[in-house]
């Protein structure tokens, strides 16, 4: 599989907001997505992943220390109420596009942090403000 960019992905540098379906394949090996990122300036994952990663069932305790050393390695992009501007684009991305409210906290996140978001899920590359790199 090859990975595509859509949007203007050098607009964003080397920026990115991995989906939970990212780590998944990252913290697996894919060699994808360790090429790509392997000179990232900047690696965030919203708190939503986290949450969505740690609530796997089937989790070994491996699975969960390996995430832990991960999570030491990026930055946890938090959903804080006082943040007016990511609360009005998730509203804008959620009623525009129809996506899940974890999807649309996903998207806001990754276009305020100006990074692209990598993902196998195809439902954000409808987001016309979003940079979106599939694999």
């Amino acid at each position: 599989m090859q990975l595509q960019c859509k949007g203007d992905c050098a607009m964003s540098g080397n920026r990115y907001v991995l989906d939970t379906n990212a780590i998944v394949a990252l913290l697996q090996g894919d060699v994808q997505l360790v090429q790509l990122l392997q000179n990232a300036s900047w690696i965030g994952i919203s708190v939503i992943s986290q949450i969505e990663f740690l609530v796997f069932s089937g989790l070994s305790e491996a699975d969960r220390e390996l995430f832990q050393q991960f999570l030491q390695r990026v930055e946890v992009v938090g959903l804080i109420a006082s943040d007016g501007a990511l609360i009005e684009k998730i509203i804008k991305i959620r009623q525009q596009y129809r996506l899940k409210l974890p999807d649309a906290v996903i998207a806001a996140m990754t276009i305020q942090n100006s990074a692209n978001l990598v993902t196998a899920d195809q439902a954000f590359v409808k987001i016309t403000a979003l940079n979106v790199i599939t694999w």
